[in-house]
């Protein structure tokens, strides 16, 4: 049920994300942001890294209109989310990942209630290396013999070299050396769920405390191989294919992640500590709206990710009761 409306509510969004051509495009649908009355006060956000730059420049953008409201953000990554929102130390609580069961339960058994989330935009994951590495294209079950030690995929023994990979020449003896998240990251758990099949890590992984300090490490590293939300790539490391179920190669676009091909899409979210007895007070109420707006999903874009449809926002706008 939750993997089903999941790719369908992707595929809604990507019409805009990725048509005829390559430039991702704002639904011309979605309105453009005007200020409300009675904005004013603090605002804390902490969570996902994956999210850091994108909650930077909605709260950039959001400034522009209420110059006196002061915005904070933190993103030590997914997992210092809840508890920032049940101790109440912060307002918004993105996510790179849906919140677990325990988290919910521990939120509501605070306040009574469980939380509320946005899907604020879309992230695709890539599996980068350094640029001067030729491979092209890996399935899903190298990957996971690659990142893993259990090999859920399927393989029958671990990937440790290039050549093991399919590379060929001086690649054929180089290590893989391996860069990916902590524990505390959206992003670690998303990837172990998709591309490991749930599995354990390999020992070898090298846990970084941020998406750029992954794409840092296999920039760094002519060997380097590691995973990352899209909109962190530089020119110094390029994300390889991910072979689809009909034998093709896919990158990390919008059309692919949309049809399925590229397995690695996701929503990012933003939860809220929202009472379903009270109206939603102005300063959080308007930031949802300026997320929802043509200038706020012009931001998605800026930080790298895909935008939402009208549609999308419309159904969260209502559950917040902005609509």
């Amino acid at each position: 049920m939750i993997k089903h409306f999941r790719l369908t509510a992707l595929a809604a969004c990507f019409v805009f994300a990725t048509a005829a051509t390559a430039q991702q495009k704002v639904d011309p649908a979605l309105p453009d942001y005007k200020a409300g009355s009675g904005v004013s006060g603090n605002l804390t956000s902490i969570g996902s890294d994956t999210l850091n730059n994108l909650m930077t420049y909605w709260a950039e953008g959001f400034r522009k209109f209420y110059p006196n409201v002061n915005i904070q953000i933190q993103g030590a990554g997914s997992g210092t989310a809840p508890p920032a929102l049940v101790q109440g130390t912060a307002q918004f609580g993105p996510m790179s990942r849906p919140m677990r069961g325990t988290e919910i339960g521990d939120f509501e058994k605070r306040y009574g209630y469980k939380p509320t989330a946005i899907r604020g935009a879309i992230d695709a994951l890539g599996v980068f290396v350094h640029k001067d590495n030729p491979i092209e294209c890996l399935s899903l079950q190298q990957i996971d013999a690659i990142f893993s030690s259990t090999r859920r995929g399927g393989a029958n023994a671990a990937i440790t070299s290039w050549g093991q990979a399919g590379l060929t020449g001086e690649w054929a003896k180089r290590p893989i050396s391996l860069y990916g998240r902590n524990s505390a990251s959206g992003t670690y758990g998303y990837f172990k769920e998709v591309a490991l099949s749930g599995g354990d890590y390999s020992p070898s992984v090298r846990e970084q405390p941020g998406s750029s300090t992954v794409i840092q490490g296999v920039a760094s590293d002519i060997n380097g191989i590691g995973y990352s939300g899209v909109g962190y790539g530089t020119a110094d490391v390029r994300p390889v294919q991910i072979r689809g179920a009909d034998g093709k190669c896919y990158g990390p676009t919008g059309v692919a992640a949309a049809s399925g091909n590229y397995a690695i899409a996701r929503f990012l979210y933003i939860y809220v500590n929202r009472n379903p007895n009270q109206k939603l007070e102005p300063l959080r109420g308007e930031f949802i709206k300026y997320v929802y707006s043509k200038q706020g999903q012009q931001d998605v874009i800026r930080a790298g990710f895909f935008p939402l449809v009208k549609s999308i926002a419309d159904e969260d706008l209502k559950t917040f009761g902005l609509r």
